[in-house]
């Protein structure tokens, strides 16, 4: 027959307590590395659909892939080599570019639309928006009028025809590609931009300018509202280039221009600066240039640092073709070298009303 001893039953109800102790702890962490995992897989199946999703509004397979990879600045370099090659002078004559479109087509094109003036929201608030979109500001402007379309490759080319400016690299052999007449020209840098509006008694839109026209007053996200419609725009490889400038006509602003979003990203006039009051990094608003290590290995590996300049990037705006649909809010604030090119950079004018 056992005894009871003194003691005994609470240093056995103690060690129970501690055990018990030890498992609701292991269960708590149990708990938490699941709800871990669980959340770990749910992010990495948001990232699988959203890979699927780009898979599936590309217009290429992904085998295809490589073969429309281009090398970082590779357009830039392209149009570098060609404005230093010897010019072979203009494709066109004067009477051949004007040929390239009838008179109502021309009509058309050189449409510009009255923008009021007023006071409209720039910029974002939105903690998702990227650091140099921010802070959301009130900007009054006095009344202007803006192209209705981009500027056409037909357009461009009475322009290069008038003046001999050299064609941009995307036409062949100095002439527009088969077709494309009412596309944007594209493979044109900012001093080109600017050299043709002054040519035509224009002048490239500011910042406030294009912002206000593509977002209206009411401090929408896009030209049409604020949810993205994919169908009112061309973006995001789903066409896999540029489009004529009338085909969009859902996704005109609410003054009635075409393509402020999608189709070709547009050179403005502003240097790429921080607003005021940004906290935006101050160091993604100094241009850069790269520089080749002075080790061979690394040469032949091309390797490269990235130095600081004194100069500064101007902006485009409107994102493009190629870009991710979020990229085409009204709001958003791209940049570049000016004298850079590439096929997915365009461009429109304003002019100052009078009086």
């Amino acid at each position: 027959m056992i005894k009871n001893v003194p003691g005994r039953s609470a240093s056995v109800s103690a060690r129970d307590l501690a055990r018990r102790k030890t498992f609701l702890g292991a269960t708590v962490i149990t708990c938490v590395v699941v709800t871990f995992i669980g959340a770990t897989v749910h992010v990495l199946q948001l990232g699988a659909n959203r890979m699927h999703d780009m898979r599936g509004k590309a217009t290429y397979e992904e085998a295809q892939v490589s073969t429309h990879l281009r090398a970082a600045g590779e357009e830039f370099y392209r149009h570098v080599k060609s404005e230093y090659m010897p010019s072979k002078g203009a494709a066109y004559s004067v009477q051949e570019a004007e040929s390239l479109l009838k008179p109502e087509q021309w009509q058309d094109v050189s449409t510009a639309i009255l923008v009021p003036a007023g006071e409209f929201i720039m910029g974002t608030d939105s903690g998702r928006a990227d650091p140099q979109d921010q802070p959301e500001h009130k900007v009054v402007l006095p009344a202007f009028k803006m192209d209705k379309y981009l500027v056409t490759n037909a357009q461009y080319a009475r322009f290069v025809a008038a003046t001999g400016r050299r064609p941009p690299i995307a036409w062949t052999n100095g002439k527009i590609p088969t077709g494309k007449e009412l596309h944007p020209v594209t493979m044109v840098s900012w001093f080109d931009a600017r050299a043709y509006a002054e040519w035509v008694g224009k002048r490239l839109p500011t910042e406030q300018e294009w912002e206000r026209a593509a977002r209206g007053t009411d401090g929408r996200r896009w030209p049409w509202g604020d949810k993205m419609e994919p169908l009112r725009l061309n973006t995001y490889y789903h066409v896999g280039g540029t489009t004529p400038v009338g085909a969009y006509p859902t996704g005109a602003s609410a003054d009635g221009l075409l393509d402020m979003a999608g189709n070709v990203s547009q050179w403005v006039e502003d240097e790429f600066l921080p607003y005021g009051g940004s906290n935006a990094p101050a160091n993604i608003f100094v241009a850069k240039v790269a520089e080749l290590p002075v080790a061979a290995a690394e040469r032949s590996m091309k390797v490269a640092e990235f130095a600081e300049t004194q100069e500064h990037y101007r902006v485009l705006r409107g994102g493009s073709w190629k870009s991710d649909p979020f990229s085409t809010a009204s709001y958003h604030r791209n940049f570049a070298w000016p004298q850079m090119a590439s096929d997915f950079f365009g461009f429109r004018c304003v002019q100052d009303v009078g009086g």
